[in-house]
C-alpha cells in the first residue's frame, strides 16, 4: 500500500520493547544446551519463548534471523502504525514468488517479517480471529477436539488485552468476547475518517452488507469496525507483548538476533526413529556454524516458509527433491513444502468529490501537524489503522452458480468467500498516489483460495532464498470468485449512501465493467494478501499424510515440533495472526503437559 510520502519523520517510540539480554553472536550465549530451543522469533515463536520461560527451571533459547524490533534508521515503520503502508528491506525477508501463470506470468514481491516479531511486527495489524466453522473444521479434520472454536476461545482471550481505547469504543465491540490481561493490546479506530458514516449507511440501506458488530465472535459474516493490534498508539506485536524487557532479563532465557538456524541434527543415532535435538547456528553463509543441542525438544516457529525451507535442508522432505541437490535424507515426507495457501487481492479505486488522507502525502504541513499531534498524546490519525476503520467478510449467495458448479470452497456456512477493506484514501501495494485527486478505495481479497502452491529449495544453502510459488488463480473457482467480490464492492459503492460522494471509478480498475474485463484486471493486477501458510499442515495422528500431529509434533521423528501457519491444514477466512496467538497458546500447554511442566 502506498500511502507514505518522502517526508522524512525522525521519531523513535520509547514502550515495553526488547532492550535486555539480547544478544547477536551465538559465542555471547550463556550456554550450549537448553531446555527448549525455539528457531524463529516470530508471531509464534515469541509466545513459546515468553511462555516457557515462566518456570524458572526451564532454559529456553529463541533464535530469531533477523534484528531486534526497537534498533535500526527503520525502527519507526514496525512501531507507529500509519507507517506500517511502508515495507522496509530492513525488517523484511525480500523474497519473490516464481512467475504465476494465472497472473500473467508475473512475479510479486512476498514479504515477509525479518525481525523479532515476525509477520506481527510488520504486517497491517488487522485482529480478525476467523470464523468458529474454521476451528471447528481443523478439530474434525484431526480428530482432536482441542482445536475446536469451543476449546480455543480461552487461549484466544489469554493473548489479547481489549483496550477501550475512545468514549465511543464500548459501543463497536462486545467487549464481553474479548481478553482483559493478555500480552497483545487490541483497540477499535482512534481516528475518525470521511467515510465511515456512509459505510455505516450502507450496511442499513443494503440487505447484501450486513452490520456485524464485533467479527471476532466466531461469525464474522457482514461489515464492521475492524480491529487492530494497536495499543497507546503504537504497533502491539509478538514482540512488544510476549519479550518484553522483564521477560527477555530472566535468567533462563535467552534471545538470539541475527543468526539463521543452517540444518536441524540428529542427536541419536541409535534410534530407529530420529531424534532431532541438535542444530546448527551461522551468522553468515561464510561463518563458522555454532552447535547448539535441547534436551526436551526443539521448537520450530520459522513460518510458513521458513520452517519448510529448514525441515528439507535438513534431509526431512521429499526424497526425490532432496537427493537432486545431494541433501542426506533422514526422512522422506512429501507433504512438506505443498500446499502452500494465501489470500490473493486486488485493489479498487474511486474519486470522490471530498478531502481524504491522500492529503498527508501531498502537504507537508498536514504530515508534521499530524506527527506533533502523535508525539504529543499518541492520538490521531498517526496512531490510527491506515488499513482502515471497517472490514467486510462476505459469502457469495447460496443459489450461486458458482458454488452449484464447484462445491462450497470454506469450512461451513459461518466462514466468508471474500473480504473487503475500505479505506478513505488511495490503496494500492504497487501504485504511487496520483498527484491530484481524491479517492476512497477497496482492496478485495479472496479469502476461500483452492489454488494450492509450494515451497522448494532452490539450493542446499539456508541463505539463499527458496522458491516461493503460491500458485495464485490456477483452479477456475478462484478466478470467478474474486470477479464476484470486484461486482460486489461495485454494488457496495453504488448503494444511495455514495452518491453524492463518489464521482467515478478510478485508473485500470475503472475498466471492470464486465466478467471478462474484470478477470484481465485481476490477471494484471492482483498481489498476495501476505498470509501464506499450510506447508507442513497437521493431520490425525493415524493418517498416513501431513507434516505434523494434532499436537503439533512432527510424524515420524521424536523431538520436534512445529508451532508456526505452517500448520494449518486449511487457510482461514481471515488475517492470520489472532489464529495462530490462539494457537500458539495450547501449543504452549501442549509442551507443559509433554513434559510434566506446571
Amino acid at each position: 500500500m502506498v500511502l507514505q510520502s518522502a517526508l522524512a519523520i525522525l521519531l523513535l517510540s520509547s514502550c515495553r520493547l526488547v532492550t535486555a539480554r539480547v544478544v547477536s553472536r551465538a559465542e555471547q550465549l550463556s550456554r550450549e544446551e537448553y531446555d527448549f530451543i525455539v528457531i524463529g522469533g516470530g508471531t509464534a515463536g515469541a509466545v513459546m519463548a515468553s511462555r516457557l520461560s515462566e518456570d524458572p527451571d526451564v532454559t529456553v533459547l529463541v533464535i530469531e534471523a533477523g534484528q531486534s524490533n526497537t534498533a535500526g534508521p527503520d525502527v519507526d515503520l514496525i512501531q507507529i502504525p500509519y507507517r506500517a503502508t511502508v515495507v522496509s528491506s530492513e525488517f523484511d525477508w525480500n523474497y519473490t514468488t516464481v512467475p504465476q501463470a494465472a497472473l500473467d506470468n508475473r512475479t510479486l514481491p512476498y514479504p515477509r517479517g525479518f525481525v523479532l516479531g515476525g509477520s506481527s511486527s510488520v504486517n497491517y495489524m488487522f485482529y480478525t480471529r476467523g470464523s468458529s466453522d474454521e476451528f471447528d473444521y481443523i478439530a474434525n479434520f484431526t480428530g482432536d477436539s482441542g482445536w475446536s472454536w469451543e476449546n480455543m476461545f480461552p487461549y484466544m482471550l489469554k493473548a489479547e488485552t481489549l483496550l477501550l481505547n475512545t468514549p465511543d469504543a464500548a459501543n463497536l465491540v462486545n467487549a464481553s468476547l474479548h481478553g482483559t490481561s493478555g500480552p497483545v493490546f487490541t483497540s477499535l479506530p482512534s481516528n475518525a475518517s470521511n467515510i465511515d458514516s456512509r459505510v455505516i449507511l450502507t450496511t442499513e440501506e443494503s440487505p447484501e452488507f450486513p452490520f456485524n458488530q464485533d467479527m471476532n465472535s466466531g461469525n464474522p459474516l457482514g461489515i464492521g469496525w475492524l480491529q487492530s493490534t494497536i495499543g497507546f498508539g503504537e504497533r502491539s506485536s509478538s514482540a512488544t507483548g510476549y519479550l518484553t524487557e522483564t521477560t527477555v532479563s530472566r535468567r533462563n532465557l535467552d534471545v538470539l538476533i541475527g543468526s539463521r538456524v543452517t540444518k536441524l541434527l540428529k542427536t541419536d543415532t541409535r534410534s530407529e526413529t530420529p531424534v532431532i535435538l541438535g542444530l546448527e547456528v551461522a551468522e553468515s553463509a561464510h561463518a563458522r556454524p555454532i552447535t547448539l543441542r535441547a534436551t526436551r525438544e526443539v521448537i520450530l516457529a520459522a513460518g510458513s516458509i521458513g520452517t519448510p525451507q529448514l525441515l528439507m535442508l535438513s534431509g526431512i522432505g521429499a526424497e526425490e527433491e532432496l537427493c537432486a541437490l545431494d541433501i542426506p535424507l533422514i526422512l522422506d515426507v512429501s507433504d512438506i513444502g505443498k500446499n502452500l495457501q494465501d489470500h490473493p487481492w486486488v485493489p479498487l479505486q474511486w474519486t470522490v468529490n471530498d478531502t481524504s488522507l491522500d492529503e498527508l502525502q501531498r502537504q507537508p504541513s498536514m504530515l508534521e501537524a499530524a506527527f506533533a499531534q502523535y508525539n504529543t498524546s499518541k492520538t490521531g490519525v498517526i496512531a490510527n489503522n491506515p488499513g482502515g476503520n471497517h472490514v467486510a467478510w462476505l459469502r457469495l449467495p447460496d443459489n450461486s452458480t458458482i458454488l452449484q458448479e464447484f462445491g462450497d470452497p470454506t469450512t461451513g456456512p459461518l466462514s466468508p468467500h471474500y473480504e473487503f477493506a475500505i479505506v478513505d484514501s488511495f490503496l494500492s501495494f504497487s501504485a504511487a498516489l496520483p498527484e491530484t485527486g481524491h479517492f476512497m478505495s477497496m482492496g478485495a481479497v479472496l479469502v476461500s483460495p483452492t489454488s494450492r502452491g509450494s515451497v522448494a529449495l532452490a539450493s542446499a544453502s539456508a541463505f539463499d532464498a527458496p522458491l516461493i510459488d503460491p500458485g495464485f488463480l490456477k483452479t477456475e473457482s478462484d478466478l470467478l470468485i474474486l470477479t464476484e467480490a470486484v461486482k460486489a464492492a461495485h454494488r457496495f459503492t453504488s448503494s444511495p449512501a455514495w452518491s453524492d460522494y463518489i464521482i467515478d471509478s478510478f485508473g485500470d480498475s475503472a475498466n471492470t465493467t464486465s466478467d471478462a474485463a474484470i478477470a484481465d484486471y485481476i490477471r494484471n493486477v492482483a498481489e498476495t494478501f501476505r498470509h501464506p501458510l499450510g506447508t507442513a499442515r497437521m493431520t490425525g495422528l493415524n493418517d498416513t499424510g501431513g507434516v505434523v500431529s494434532s499436537d503439533l509434533l512432527v510424524k515420524g521423528v521424536h523431538g520436534l515440533r512445529i508451532v508456526d501457519a505452517s500448520i494449518f491444514p486449511k487457510i482461514f477466512g481471515s488475517h492470520m495472526q489472532a489464529p495462530l496467538y490462539a494457537v500458539a497458546e495450547r501449543a504452549v500447554d501442549l509442551v507443559k503437559a509433554a513434559h510434566g511442566l506446571a
